[in-house]
């Protein structure tokens, strides 16, 4: 296997293949992953969100409707948790486009955001200025992206975000990292043909108890769970239910969309679904 190592979104990749990617290839894979930063990264100041942040107004980008009818699912099932205008709520503890790091007083999202939001398959459109931040599922859908920009490369594919990944062909073996010592797993899954996407409040984490895994509804890091793992047929599915998991109601929107998953509470405790094909190495409830 070959394996083509990168940097972008803020976050290492590896696109492993059975044969080298050629220079078109790689150029595909660049312009796509340079399109959809453009339209969606808060950390840019030329991207649309910036400036939908700034103006209202709207995004053009073919991933509006899928993010944002996902995005309506999770709201509902977590009883407005999770939610794409928590920018703001992030940016207010510290984590804004500058990475200022300084944390104010919490700030929780719009609980209305449908309201403010409309979209279609190809558009998002604010009716009032509206940051959005769609990290709860946004890099799994670009993983989905990639892979299908390499649909038609031969062989078997592996595309890995910094742990957010997607197979197709051969059996990958792949472990699920402890949350508080990345030298060590809690547990080990195979995938085939399927995607694997994690979260952790360790992962993006600064001062005291703060970290990017935030209720929408109070703006507030939360406490109980440490980590999450999740497994779907593609990956932008899989990034939203571990995301989900941290929140009452993830388990019941894995179970609709047909995801597996683990997650660990904060004092090392696992607990998985009922068909999660993942072997643990520490304690289950």
């Amino acid at each position: 296997m070959a394996i083509w190592r990168f940097d972008a979104i803020g976050t290492a990749w590896e696109i492993e293949t059975s044969h080298e990617l050629d220079e078109h290839d790689r150029e595909r894979v660049g312009a796509e992953i340079d399109r959809f930063d453009r339209e969606w990264s808060r950390f840019r100041d030329d991207s649309s969100v910036t400036r939908v942040g700034r103006d209202g107004g709207s995004i053009s980008s073919p991933d509006a409707g899928t993010m944002l009818d996902a995005f309506r699912e999770l709201s509902r099932a977590t009883h407005g948790a999770v939610n794409p205008l928590v920018a703001d709520s992030l940016s207010a503890l510290g984590y804004d486009s500058s990475y200022s790091l300084v944390a104010h007083d919490p700030v929780p999202a719009p609980g209305d955001w449908t309201s403010l939001l409309d979209w279609t398959p190809g558009e998002a459109t604010a009716s009032v200025p509206a940051l959005l931040d769609v990290g709860a599922l946004g890099k799994g859908r670009l993983v989905d992206v990639v892979a299908a920009v390499l649909s038609d490369v031969p062989g078997s594919l592996v595309v890995d975000a910094g742990g957010d990944m997607r197979v197709r062909g051969e059996v990958v073996r792949v472990g699920l990292e402890h949350p508080y010592d990345p030298t060590k797993a809690i547990g080990v899954i195979e995938l085939q043909d399927a995607a694997l996407c994690a979260s952790a409040v360790n992962r993006r984490a600064w001062g005291d108890g703060l970290h990017h895994v935030l209720d929408a509804r109070t703006g507030v890091p939360v406490r109980t769970w440490a980590a999450t793992w999740a497994i779907a047929p593609d990956a932008m599915r899989a990034d939203a239910v571990a995301t989900a998991l941290f929140f009452e109601g993830g388990p019941e929107i894995a179970a609709s969309w047909g995801v597996e998953w683990v997650r660990m509470t904060t004092d090392g405790r696992a607990e998985r679904s009922t068909g999660c094909p993942a072997q643990l190495f520490t304690t289950r409830r």
